[in-house]
Order: structure tokens, then sequence, then C-alpha cells
């Protein structure tokens, strides 16, 4: 399989888990997704794209804030059906589902007035190719917020993270340095306007759980917790049972 296959098999087995994960299902950046739905309900309806949606939240985020029609995208046809199924419960009858990758978006030019995408990113096959997608697809002054965890601009740190991070889902491509997202960004055609970050802590049993890590990696992540340079470990947070902290970016962007 290539990356694109091997990412969308690998979440299409473990869908459910992430319905019901703490990390995914909550945070304070869903209530400001929501929030952007209710700063805008009073101009004409937003027209909002869920870009590798998962099992949902940003979309359901974006609902409840009162955006009226949200597309929720992602390679995987597992997860959409959990999305479709959880927006039914929920009661978001303005929630529809399309399969794909963030490379080739299939929607006309200037459709949507606001593309989010949390916490996908870091398995796109090609980010800069996404991006320049992004903007084919919004309007002119579009807004295109990024979710995602972010990659420390220490050379050491950041290729700790990367190691962990693919040994942990080999679906894995790269956690951005928050630099590495500004220039994407803005050699897309978009101005940035707000770059926030904030740590989130996960919890090591739960974290390999819910990708169903092999017994070989998970073991691998432990050998490589135990060998990691003070500093790094430091960065991390790394506790003893492997629990560590990371860090998470909310970029937000307007199509020039």
């Amino acid at each position: 399989m290539d990356q694109q296959e091997l990412s969308a098999e690998s979440f299409s087995r473990h869908a459910a888990n992430y319905l019901t994960s703490t990390v995914h299902a909550t945070g304070a950046d869903l209530d400001r997704l929501a929030g952007l739905g209710r700063g805008a309900s009073t101009a004409a309806p937003v027209r909002a794209l869920d870009l590798g949606c998962g099992a949902g939240h940003a979309s359901f985020a974006l609902a409840r804030g009162g955006v009226p029609r949200v597309i929720a995208y992602d390679p995987s046809a597992a997860m959409l059906g959990v999305v479709e199924g959880e927006a039914r419960v929920r009661g978001h009858s303005g929630i529809a589902t399309h399969q794909g990758s963030a490379e080739e978006l299939p929607f006309e030019a200037e459709t949507f007035d606001l593309v989010v995408t949390r916490f996908s990113a870091h398995h796109w096959a090609s980010v800069p190719r996404a991006l320049q997608e992004c903007r084919r697809v919004l309007v002119p002054g579009g807004r295109l917020v990024v979710i995602d965890v972010i990659a420390s601009e220490v050379p050491l740190f950041d290729t700790a993270l990367q190691v962990i991070e693919f040994l942990r889902d080999a679906s894995h491509v790269r956690d951005y340095r928050p630099s590495e997202w500004k220039g994407m960004v803005e050699a897309a055609g978009f101005t940035t306007r707000i770059l926030d970050a904030w740590s989130f802590r996960l919890e090591f049993d739960a974290w390999v759980a819910r990708i169903a890590t092999p017994p070989a990696r998970v073991a691998a992540l432990r050998a490589v917790f135990a060998g990691l340079p003070a500093d790094a470990a430091a960065y991390l947070q790394l506790a003893a049972d492997g629990s560590f902290a990371s860090e998470a970016a909310w970029v937000e962007a307007t199509k020039r």
C-alpha cells in the first residue's frame, strides 16, 4: 500500500475508537470552532469543509455553532460511517459526508467559505498540494483553520517526536514545526492571521490502544523512551509509564 492507502486502512479498522477518544472528542479548540459558526450567524450562510474529518468532532462543533452546511470529508469510508451515525444521534442534519484524499478535492472552485482540518494533516502525503486545493475551493477571503500536532523548532526534540509518532502509527508522515506551517500556508496563497499553540497530555496505554499499535512497535517505543537524552525527555514531560506531553497549534489564515 502507498501512504494514503495505509492511512485509510489503518483508521478504518479503528474508526469507532476516535469517536470516544478524549483527546479527539474534547478540547477548547472545539468550542473555538463552534464560535466561528456563531460569529458568522448574521452573515450569509457559511459553507464549511471538514478536511480529514476522522470521527467528525470538528464537523459536530461547527454544526453546534450554527454552520448550516458542513461536508465531512475523509479517505476512510468507515470513519465517514461513524460520522453519519453520530450526526443522526446529535440531530445535525446539515452534515453530509464525502470520501477522498486531501490532495485531490472533488469540489468546484470557490465552493466553501471555511475549510477546517483537525488532527489530520500529519497523515497527508503532500501538505503543500492539499493547501493549494484548500485555496482553490475557498471563496476569495475565505478562511482556513488548521489544528494539528506541532513539532519543536529544536532539531533534537523534532526528531524525537517524529520517531515516536511513526513507531506508534506507520501512517504518520510528519508533525510540522510552526515555522513550517506558516511557510507552507503563505506559499499556498494565504495570509496567516493567527498561530496559537497549547500543550496536551497523552496517556501511553490509551495512545497505543487507540490505533492498535503492534506489540513489537510498543516495545520499540518503550526502548526509545528509555534511551532518550535527558533534555528530550524533559521536553516531552515523559513519565515513568510512558505518558508524555505534546503540543498542538491553531493556524488560521485567509485566502489572498
